[in-house]
């Protein structure tokens, strides 16, 4: 080639690339549930008592539930409840805390349902800021079904290969609202945990076993009603740390179990497993990793976060979610996901994606939690980067680091990872594997793998039981690891722009620059010719250094998105 000026279209990483967020309307319905209105920001949640009873037959559900909760803020005459359109409010009481015990009668407040949300309507602000309030909500209704758990969820009123009924819900996203009454935000979760108790009482059900949150208090057997002989069991579970509303769950099923203890950095944590009872050996085989699994993540994450509620693992009708201290299972016991290794390397299949995947989330969307949906990247990125960590710990650090990169390839960069805020909207699907790339670049970047670690678990530490904003996570980040990452942040979090490497070779010179890139982008290069190697730090100005490698010229590097030509 006798030309010495020229671009070389060599792809080190190649994604397409569709700027902005897709076109879409928010209406007052999606404000009301994303954001901290008039009706909630004056009180803060202390304590969920859930009590519901499901029945098999006509797929309905009633209950009530109690909320303790201190005013924060100023009142108005307006408190925001809410409880998804197919269910029914029928009554609602308040009373101090400690009042009612002197014989002082619960006021009966009034109701206004608009759409998704019920408002009650009181002259709040004569309430004593100094007391504890309870508020009961008593409901019922048919709760929706569940189309596409747990992406498109809600009830999944399913049966097991016996023909068993097999109950559960699913419901992140779409919000606990879908099957009981609450304050349905990220950013709010009740202070001292929620206790759960499960009534069985219809024919159906009374035979089989419910599992909920944290640990099993009670169980009992009643007799609603001595005349028509009609015994129910009610399954009561408790939960001492704060939860997400979207983590509250029930199993209903012919569960059988075992209990386990795993001595780590806290002491002895308490380890169940719920499965169907035909399924029990298999089960006892598939999940031996989880012992392994967590001391990996307590490793790199810090402690468990829950050493009070326990760890509990349950078999599950859909493939899996991140409920707190009962994980959901239902990848089939098979390796990877659903016998699939979503990293197309080999790797994948070296491991239960579900068992890693859904515990790896205790760490980061249940114990580190996003504030407001849009930054939920921190709950599916670091959470999906875990699964890396686990690869290297039960393999090598080649094997892991070629896991993640390999998830690339779904990376579809259609939208920003951060959605919009105050609307209960989280940002791309790339959240996943496009947030797990960021972590990953981050430790590249740290250089320091000691350092990147005490950073991770830093995180789950200093946030511990915490809602937090990705600015807040961006400069723990940064302040952990020493990196300047603002443009860094700015270029993947919030653009979907594929950084393209331009260079040219003139008169023993190469010069080289990027372009579709934000204001004060960077990334370090390594660039190999024939006689000659360097470590370039392009930004979006053109640069150059002596060159004496010729014109074959290769680049290297361990990010994403980079192009060059």
């Amino acid at each position: 080639m006798n030309c010495k000026c020229y671009f070389l279209p060599l792809v080190i990483t190649a994604l397409l690339s569709m700027n902005g967020f897709n076109v879409q309307a928010f209406d007052r319905q999606d404000t009301l549930r994303g954001s901290n209105g008039r009706g909630r920001n004056w009180w803060n949640v202390l304590h969920y008592k859930l009590d519901v009873s499901l029945n098999q037959t006509d797929k309905s559900i009633s209950g009530s539930n109690t909320i303790s909760f201190s005013i924060t803020g100023t009142p108005n005459d307006s408190m925001q409840i809410d409880l998804q359109d197919s269910l029914e409010i029928t009554k609602i009481s308040l009373v101090a805390v400690g009042e009612h015990l002197s014989g002082t009668e619960p006021l009966q407040l009034k109701s206004v349902k608009e759409g998704n949300v019920w408002w009650l309507i009181y002259p709040f602000s004569i309430l004593d800021k100094s007391k504890i309030y309870e508020l009961t909500v008593v409901y019922n209704g048919h709760p929706r079904k569940a189309v596409n758990p747990p992406w498109d969820g809600g009830i999944s009123w399913a049966k097991d290969s016996l023909g068993m009924p097999w109950i559960a819900v699913s419901c992140q996203g779409l919000g606990a609202s879908v099957w009981w009454p609450c304050k349905d935000t990220q950013w709010d979760e009740p202070d001292s945990g929620m206790k759960v108790s499960i009534h069985l009482k219809d024919e159906a059900l009374k035979n089989l076993k419910a599992v909920s949150n944290g640990r099993l208090v009670g169980l009992t057997k009643t007799k609603e009603n001595e005349a028509i002989n009609s015994p129910e069991m009610v399954w009561e579970w408790e939960v001492k740390n704060p939860i997400n509303t979207y983590d509250a769950t029930f199993y209903i099923g012919d569960y059988v179990s075992w209990q386990d203890t795993l001595m780590s950095e806290k002491g002895k944590l308490d380890l169940s497993y719920w499965v169907l009872s035909y399924n029990l050996e298999r089960a006892k085989k598939q999940f031996a990793v989880v012992k392994s699994m967590l001391h990996c993540f307590e490793y790199w994450m810090g402690p468990y976060p829950f050493y009070e509620d326990g760890y509990k693992l349950v078999e599950a009708p859909y493939l899996g979610m991140e409920h707190q201290s009962a994980v959901a299972y239902g990848n089939k016991y098979q390796m990877g996901y659903l016998g699939r290794d979503r990293s197309n390397t080999g790797v994948g299949q070296k491991f239960d994606f579900i068992v890693v995947h859904e515990s790896g989330h205790e760490w980061f969307g249940n114990n580190v939690t996003a504030a407001d949906m849009a930054d939920n990247w921190i709950h599916e990125g670091i959470t999906t980067y875990s699964e890396s960590l686990f690869a290297e710990w039960i393999l090598d650090k080649q094997q892991g680091q070629q896991y993640c990169r390999g998830q690339w390839r779904d990376i579809r960069n259609d939208k920003p990872l951060i959605g919009p805020y105050g609307v209960n909207k989280e940002g791309s699907g790339d959240i996943y594997d496009k947030g797990s790339a960021v972590m990953h670049m981050i430790r590249t970047l740290t250089n320091d793998d000691d350092r990147f670690r005490k950073m991770l678990r830093g995180l789950g530490r200093d946030f511990h039981h915490m809602q937090v904003t990705t600015k807040q996570v961006e400069d723990y980040i940064a302040t952990n690891t020493g990196l300047d990452l603002k443009s860094f942040f700015n270029q993947y979090l919030r653009t979907t722009q594929i950084p393209q490497l331009n260079y040219y070779i003139k008169d023993k010179e190469l010069h080289y620059r990027f372009t579709n890139v934000v204001d004060g982008f960077t990334l370090p290069v390594s660039i190999a010719g024939s006689k000659a190697k360097a470590l370039l730090q392009p930004t979006a100005e053109w640069q150059q250094i002596k060159w004496k490698g010729g014109y074959n010229v290769q680049f290297t590097n361990d990010f994403l998105m980079t192009t060059a030509q």
